[in-house]
């Protein structure tokens, strides 16, 4: 079995977006999740993002670990 360490870089990339961590560190300011809204279901993403972060975590895939760090940081 196969195991991938992905990181908040290789998530951007995943999702189409810059992995540059100026540009993390920007979209971590700008953005964030109200109390009971899922990462997956923010108005922020387009629906392929969001259909990729929504059937990874259904999926338990391996970029579980960093969306759940995603989620995370976007309600700090």
């Amino acid at each position: 079995m196969e195991t991938f360490n992905h990181n908040l870089s290789h998530l951007f990339s995943q999702l189409g977006l810059n992995n540059s961590q100026a540009y993390i560190e920007q979209f971590l300011a700008e953005h964030r999740l109200e109390q009971n809204e899922t990462l997956a279901d923010a108005t922020f993403w387009q629906p392929s993002q969001r259909r990729f972060i929504k059937e990874s975590q259904e999926q338990d895939a391996d970029w579980c670990e960093v969306i759940d760090q995603l989620d995370a940081l976007l309600r700090k």
